[in-house]
């Protein structure tokens, strides 16, 4: 789907607070109201926007302490590779998994309470998941820049 600069910044505006109304967001573009529903029902129908989230503050639900977990898998069979990806998938501790290149095949994003959480997590959880041959925790110290933003050029 190819998008205009009205699309470019509609999305913007999403991107930054999906919960204004749609009026606000035509008086922002100088849109009819109807233009820029049917401009949101087409980006939604094309898969473009896929859905719309509320942002937790993590320290506030218990959730402060965030550790970026490097796996390297022992087998890079098909079979090894699903079944780890299917039983990563069902741990809620984790927030994010990317199969990467470089010197591992996983990064995954963890959040729990506390070191000590972490340390549970990875000897009740994650190193019971079979095909794992090593990892590498990193802690975060602090987060420099976060974002859920998608940055599209006007």
């Amino acid at each position: 789907m190819k998008l205009d600069e009205q699309d470019i910044q509609l999305l913007h505006l999403l991107q930054s607070d999906c919960k204004q109304t749609t009026k606000q967001y035509a008086h922002a573009l100088g849109l009819s109201v109807t233009a820029v529903y049917e401009r949101i029902k087409r980006l939604e129908r094309s898969g473009t926007i896929e859905g719309y989230v509320a942002l937790l503050n993590r320290k506030k639900v218990g959730r402060g302490f965030m550790v970026l977990c490097h796996i390297r898998l022992a087998q890079h069979a098909k079979e090894s590779v699903v079944e780890f990806e299917r039983a990563v998938s069902k741990l809620r501790e984790v927030s994010e998994c990317y199969h990467v290149s470089g010197d591992y095949d996983y990064i995954l994003k963890i959040h729990v309470p506390g070191i000590e959480a972490y340390r549970e997590f990875m000897v009740s959880k994650l190193t019971t998941i079979r095909h794992i041959g090593n990892t590498h925790s990193s802690f975060v110290i602090k987060e420099v820049k976060y974002s859920t933003k998608v940055d599209l050029e006007v």
